[in-house]
């Protein structure tokens, strides 16, 4: 038996999101704005609160400050379920804070990384994980902390039955190190986006990037924007359109399809049915102002989905 679902590892901050926003006051001024909106940010945290609003027993493990942010942070999780007790509280820094200057053309942030400047991968514990059915991980950068993640991953899978899902994401060091290929074999679900995948394959083609990878990772995960999804599992392709809807803020629109895939992967075992489930995650969160405000339950879920 199983303590917990899911574990995740990684950031978590507040988000302030100030909408509408141009740019900001000169010095001596004050303007005001229709709306700033305060909620959970962190691309680990998003999946982490998406998976608990699905229903799967969750554990996230991260660092807060001891603040009201940090109390605000741990409370929203324990609301829906989310065990906190991996939760670490700091004294000598403050709990994250990004201001998200938002408009409909784009956006810009403000961002004070606090207790996220501690998070490093060697901290996930192998006896953790091992209470766990699957582990999502994020945080990659490249060469700058390859080694950590190839050793961790493949300890994990050696020495666990915990299933292993990595969301790659951006590299700002531009180098799209081709090392990361050696990570593929111990990965259960490898998720990138489209501009992630093309880099990283040096395809020109995405279902070319798609089935290069699936020669190594088990099933891959591509994610397309509003056009849906693609995957390749066993030289099998699979591919599911996007849901159109009225989108007001897309900040965590690619964590928050990882957790309707990861749901949909874990319970149905259908790899449709859980690019359905990652399509509408995503689409719905993008209906309202913050990175989960508007991420659905599943009963919402089912019934978005199954509209089309």
């Amino acid at each position: 038996m199983k303590k917990w679902d899911i574990y995740v590892y990684g950031d978590v901050n507040i988000d302030a999101i100030i909408k509408e926003a141009d740019k900001i006051p000169p010095p001596g001024q004050e303007w005001e704005v229709d709306t700033i909106k305060t909620c959970i940010g962190g691309g680990a945290a998003l999946f982490a609160l998406g998976i608990g609003k699905l229903g799967l027993k969750t554990v996230f493990k991260g660092s807060v400050g001891s603040d009201l942010y940090g109390e605000y942070i741990k409370d929203t999780f324990n609301k829906l379920g989310i065990d906190t007790s991996l939760i670490t509280t700091e004294e000598d820094k403050n709990t994250g804070v990004s201001l998200s200057f938002t408009n409909k053309n784009d956006r810009s942030f403000l961002t004070y990384r606090g207790t996220n400047d501690t998070i490093d991968i060697r901290n996930i514990r192998l006896e953790e994980v091992k209470l766990a059915k699957h582990i999502h991980i994020t945080g990659y950068m490249g060469s700058k902390n390859h080694d950590d993640y190839y050793n961790l991953i493949r300890k994990i899978k050696e020495n666990t039955d915990t299933t292993i899902s990595l969301d790659v994401g951006w590299d700002e060091t531009q180098e799209w190190n081709t090392s990361i290929y050696d990570i593929f074999p111990y990965l259960d679900v490898l998720f990138m986006n489209e501009t992630e995948a093309l880099h990283y394959s040096r395809k020109q083609d995405i279902e070319e990037a798609a089935k290069d990878f699936s020669k190594y990772a088990k099933t891959v995960v591509l994610k397309l924007g509003a056009k849906g999804a693609l995957a390749v599992e066993i030289d099998n392709l699979y591919i599911e359109k996007g849901f159109a809807v009225n989108v007001i803020d897309t900040t965590g629109a690619g964590d928050s399809f990882n957790a309707g895939f990861i749901y949909g992967y874990l319970v149905s075992r259908d790899i449709n049915t859980a690019l359905r489930y990652g399509n509408g995650c995503g689409a719905l969160s993008c209906t309202g102002l913050g990175g989960n405000t508007a991420f659905p339950d599943i009963k919402l879920l089912k019934e978005f989905t199954e509209k089309r």
